[in-house]
């Protein structure tokens, strides 16, 4: 700027005055020059002297700090994984015999108890044979009675008694088998729950194994997760397990685990655990994520510090503390030896004791035995 300025106002001058004396007018550039030198010159002693205070400032203060002082203190390691809701009673239900849909006698969503007939099949064929049947048994039944009354009196061959007895008996079978179709051709609720689904319409043909309606029972259900074989030792029965449901960010619950696999899944190395919840407000849907915090470590006295501060090099991990020496506070580089770490803290297994103050601010900026400044 100062440049501009001089320049101006040779521009100037040579404007104003044109028809002066050449020779004068560079005699009073030259001038100008000479004097744009020596301020250059002034301005960068002044700026040096500038820096080398700054410099002296700066070393005199130190780098600022913030300690964190160690204290033991109660830490606890967990693990994550993810689960799933399930329904201990979830049946897709279908008949056990070939027929069409007469009745149904549900809807989606209602509630029945167990024994609830929810369909019934078609069942005119086993009607007819069935009074066919009785209508056989009655005339055996009258030939049996009065062969057995001749054979009581020793009056016909055994064969013939025989022939009526059997006659007689293998109808009253067959009314048996048929009666036990006709309940066949009824379906009940096996458990107490919700119609969730009904795939057949009434008119419709249902076959042994085809999925007729679906029940599900919100009352009585688990969560079960697949776990890495390496927590197989970490993880016992009973061991209470942290619960929380994406789908239900305030919802968290506590259950204790009471099952556990004993076969590991030779596809993806896992083993299976359920925990049994309660659901009295049927809150859990089957199938819901669900996410386990399982604890595989605690203790009640420990050294634990801030992840982040932790340094490494070519010896290993490390992290600053501070000594007085005469007026000086300094920097000092310890080396340490991490244990588990968890959410942003880790456990130090040794190289920090209790009392330890830790620079847990202004790390970044120093080196061993660098002069610090502590501030609150």
């Amino acid at each position: 700027m100062k440049k501009i300025a001089i320049l101006m106002l040779i521009i100037s001058m040579v404007a104003c005055s044109p028809k002066d004396d050449q020779e004068s007018i560079k005699k009073q550039i030259a001038a100008l020059k000479t004097k744009v030198i020596e301020a250059n010159k002034e301005i960068k002693e002044l700026q040096k002297k500038l820096d080398i205070n700054s410099d002296s400032v700066k070393k005199a203060q130190g780098v600022p700090v913030k300690l964190l002082e160690l204290r033991s203190m109660p830490f606890e390691h967990y693990f994550e994984a993810n689960g799933k809701v399930e329904a201990v009673n979830d049946a897709f239900i279908s008949p056990e015999m070939n027929g069409q849909v007469k009745k149904i006698y549900v809807k989606e969503g209602q509630r029945v108890k167990k024994g609830k007939v929810l369909l019934k099949l078609n069942t005119k064929l086993i009607e007819s044979s069935i009074e066919e049947v009785k209508t056989g048994l009655d005339l055996a039944i009258d030939i049996y009675e009065k062969q057995k009354q001749l054979w009581d009196q020793g009056i016909g061959t055994e064969v013939q008694y025989l022939k009526a007895k059997n006659a007689k008996e293998s109808l009253e079978k067959k009314l048996v088998t048929l009666k036990a179709q006709m309940d066949m051709s009824v379906i009940k609720a096996p458990f107490s729950g919700i119609v969730d689904d009904i795939f057949l319409k009434e008119g419709e043909m249902a076959a042994p194994g085809m999925q007729v309606i679906q029940m599900v029972d919100l009352s009585n259900v688990f969560i079960s997760a697949d776990i890495s074989e390496n927590y197989i030792t970490n993880i016992k029965l009973g061991d209470s397990v942290l619960i929380n449901f994406p789908s239900y960010p305030d919802f968290k619950l506590k259950a204790p685990v009471t099952m556990i696999s004993n076969i590991i899944n030779s596809q993806n190395r896992t083993f299976k655990i359920k925990l049994k919840v309660d659901n009295h407000d049927e809150i859990l849907k089957p199938n819901i994520l669900a996410i386990l915090k399982i604890g595989d470590f605690h203790t009640d006295l420990a050294m634990v510090i801030p992840s982040i501060i932790m340094k490494q090099d070519t010896k290993g991990y490390f992290v600053f503390t501070v000594n007085k020496e005469n007026s000086k506070t300094l920097a000092n580089k310890v080396y340490i030896k991490p244990g588990v770490s968890y959410k942003n803290q880790t456990m130090i297994e040794q190289g920090l004791n209790e009392g330890n103050k830790v620079v847990v601010e202004g790390y970044n900026m120093l080196s061993n035995g660098a002069e610090v400044i502590v501030i609150k």
